[in-house]
């Protein structure tokens, strides 16, 4: 069963940081492309960034590219999104996902509860 542990979420004034953390399991971790979208009430999903499988490289949406860094830690199965210079917009929920064959965040067939980023200006 996949399963994702997200956290790290919280309150950040405009300008800050925060790095969210999502542990994942019941795949093999290094075959699979892991990311995160974010979401915010009423709206649609946004993809934000993803890790490829096999060293497969990263992407970021525009709006984020500069700030955030996506990163992985196989050995702890673990997947980070370091968030630097947070702006308002970037509130949302932030949804870990992952899937063996799709790359884009918002087209991934597994991701987790979400945690929530509230950024106030």
């Amino acid at each position: 069963e996949v399963q994702f542990a997200e956290s790290g979420g919280g309150l950040v004034e405009v300008g800050g940081s925060l790095r969210l953390s999502c542990v994942v399991s019941g795949f093999s971790f290094d075959d699979w492309n892991i990311g995160w979208f974010r979401q915010v009430p009423g709206k649609e999903r946004e993809g934000v960034s993803c890790t490829g499988r096999r060293d497969g490289g990263t992407w970021y949406d525009d709006s984020v590219r500069g700030r955030f860094t996506v990163s992985r830690d196989a050995a702890k199965n673990t997947v980070y999104l370091q968030m630097n210079s947070l702006k308002a917009e970037d509130t949302a929920v932030y949804y870990c996902a992952a899937d063996p064959q799709y790359s884009d965040p918002i087209n991934m067939d597994y991701w987790g509860k979400g945690t929530l980023v509230t950024v106030s200006s």
